[in-house]
Formats: structure tokens, sequence, C-alpha cells
């Protein structure tokens, strides 16, 4: 579908930034742009959905998967974000041993929110204003991806909604 990502490989996972529009609090017909995170047992901050991918399905189906397992949500994949590296304590092995990791970042703009998913028990979701997510990211590079991946590719392709 996008095709940056031929030939991921060992510390490779696909992640999504769920993002919705809601009307503005004011009297202005703006809408505001809400992302979607989620918790997780492992520590404190919020993430965005992510996983790795199953031998039968490409890179975005399985971005798409992950938001449903991990978040509840389902939507359509509208554009890759870009590639951003992290090191992992979880992928450190005899091959990566600094368990260094790439995320392949997509926008996904959230269409249906399911009231039951897979990882309900284990993760919460919440909607929150890009500022607010910044405040929340766990992590310094997702904070990159949401700000100079995610904002800038919402003004460049999303600027008529």
């Amino acid at each position: 579908m996008f095709g940056e990502n031929e030939g991921l490989g060992h510390g490779s996972e696909n992640w999504c930034i769920p993002f919705r529009y809601r009307s503005s609090d004011d009297e202005s017909s703006d809408k505001v742009v809400e992302v979607l995170m989620i918790d997780t047992p492992s520590g404190p901050g919020l993430l965005f959905p992510k996983g790795g991918w199953e031998n039968d399905e490409t890179v975005e189906e399985a971005a798409v998967r992950e938001a449903i397992e991990e978040a509840g949500v389902r939507g359509e994949l509208m554009g890759f974000l870009g590639d951003y590296h992290f090191k992992s304590k979880t992928q450190q092995d005899e091959f990566s041993p600094d368990g260094l990791c790439r995320a392949a970042m997509y926008a996904l703009f959230v269409n249906e929110e399911l009231e039951s998913w897979p990882e309900q028990n284990t993760r919460n979701r919440s909607w929150v204003t890009i500022p607010e997510a910044v405040e929340k990211c766990r992590h310094a590079w997702m904070t990159d991806a949401l700000v100079l991946g995610f904002n800038k590719w919402h003004a460049e392709n999303m600027s008529d909604e």
C-alpha cells in the first residue's frame, strides 16, 4: 500500500497514531484533532498501539490489526509517517545486544470505536489533544513521531477536514 517498509525485519514494529476530529468547545466551527493513546501495565505514560506482524499479512495490515487488538478501534490507514528508532529491552538478544528497534509509524483515521476488544482488560484508552499527548507520551521518540511526523503529515494531507 505505502511501500516504504519493504524488508522490515528483526527489531521492527508497526505503530499507528489513531486520530479523529471533534467539534471545538468554543463558538467557532473549528475541529479539534484528538489522538488515541493507551496505557500498559509495564510503566507510566501513554503509548500508541503497536506490534509485530504475522507472516500472512503486510506491515500495514499489522498496524490496523494492532489498533483493533490493543485500542479497540477500526479505521482507515491514511499515510506513512516515517520510521523512528528506539531501544527496547525486550528486543535485546545476540543479534541486537542494544535492543535497537525501528518503528514504522502510520496515521489511522478512526471510524469505529469498539465496545469490547481483545486487550481491554490490560489496556485503557484515552482520547487526547495533540498538546496533551505530547505531555503524556512515555518516550521522547514517540513525541517526535507525533510532532514531527503526524502534525506535518496532517497539515500537508488533511487540511480540508
